[in-house]
């Protein structure tokens, strides 16, 4: 059975960044469109641009104003900045980019909400200069989480072939993190991230690290109750509610330091920097933020707009690549889920008061 190509959307993200360097560089190798159908969204001005300034090996781009012309087995690009001319300055934050950042994310999410498009890969924004009436979000996963979400909470994650570490608070100001480490904020990542980690990623019994809050996992109370009185209930009530394995808290220092990551699944960091400075020491060059949690697929590269590189031709490309990949991996796994979930069997249990097993096939409830 020969498997339908998925058609993936990757948005242009910040014009005057590295995004659409790395997106050149990404969809350059005729393997890319072998596995899928690219389509980018944004202005192929800019994509020109960054080509003919880069020096970039030209291949064949197909423009269409409209998702439901693109072709197969070729890179296409949905013209959606409409007749704006957008200045690229590089290296340079500026409204205009972020502006242009938003049309192209605005106009492949209501693809994505449409069914047009299988997955959304997005590649770096400013969260300053994109800040509008109409994006008044901290990042992509809070404008995901509203736009497409349909209620349900996010969780970002950020993984390799080795590593994957979801987030309890993302884009919070430290002195506000404490007040988010709550019980129930516990319970509702760790919901999510064993249920991405079994349909997302194909791991049938994950196994969850969950990070304490204070140093050294607060000492016994010495250096921070948190522990006590928040992580180590929540991960109890959501091994006895739900059967997750998850396990801690770990102090994250040594955590990551004597490498005991390598024995699990995932890793739930309970701040930004705890997770992802260890992350991103570990798997900067191809590192994937995934969007767990929605009904939609979402990837991106770990990486920023790296302006202080942007127009100088040595941004890696790998990250990106491996966020298209990895949208892929996570569209065929769900895939494979849903078809093998569709029809469970009907349960099968003692009836009370006998030692013998009986099956209870009287009914269909």
């Amino acid at each position: 059975m020969i498997e339908r190509k998925i058609r993936i959307g990757i948005t242009q993200g910040d014009t005057n960044g590295i995004g659409p360097e790395v997106i050149l560089k990404a969809l350059s190798s005729p393997t890319m469109t072998e596995l899928c159908v690219p389509v980018i969204y944004g202005s192929s001005k800019v994509l020109t641009y960054h080509r003919k300034g880069l020096e970039l090996p030209q291949f064949p781009l197909h423009v269409v104003g409209d998702v439901d012309r693109v072709k197969d087995h070729v890179v296409n690009l949905v013209e959606c900045c409409g007749n704006e001319e957008i200045k690229v300055d590089l290296g340079e934050p500026s409204k205009a980019a972020g502006h242009a950042a938003f049309m192209a994310l605005e106009a492949a999410v209501a693809d994505l909400k449409n069914g047009r498009i299988d997955a959304l890969v997005t590649a770096p924004i400013n969260k300053d200069n994109i800040q509008s009436e109409d994006f008044a979000f901290k990042g992509h996963t809070d404008y995901l989480e509203s736009a497409v979400g349909d209620g349900a909470p996010a969780l970002m994650v950020l993984h390799d072939e080795r590593l994957r570490v979801a987030l309890l608070t993302t884009h919070l100001p430290i002195k506000d993190v404490p007040g988010a480490v709550t019980r129930e904020a516990i319970l509702e990542k760790l919901t999510v991230f064993d249920a991405s980690l079994r349909r997302d990623f194909g791991i049938e019994r994950p196994r969850i690290a969950v990070l304490a809050l204070n140093p050294h996992a607060g000492e016994n109370g010495l250096l921070g109750k948190e522990e006590q009185e928040i992580i180590k209930p929540a991960i109890a009530e959501a091994y006895d509610t739900n059967k997750i394995l998850c396990f801690g808290p770990y102090a994250a220092d040594g955590f990551f330091g004597n490498e005991s990551w390598r024995h699990f699944d995932g890793v739930l960091a309970m701040y930004h920097d705890q997770g992802l400075a260890a992350f991103k020491a570990l798997a900067m060059d191809e590192g994937v933020n995934f969007t767990a949690g929605l009904p939609v697929v979402r990837t991106s590269p770990a990486h920023g707009t790296g302006y202080d590189i942007a127009g100088k031709g040595v941004a890696h490309e790998e990250s990106m690549r491996a966020a298209i990949y990895a949208a892929i991996d996570v569209c065929r796994n769900r895939e494979r889920w849903d078809e093998a979930h569709a029809n469970p069997l009907r349960k099968v249990y003692h009836a009370s008061g006998k030692d013998n097993v009986v099956l209870d096939l009287t009914n269909d409830e």
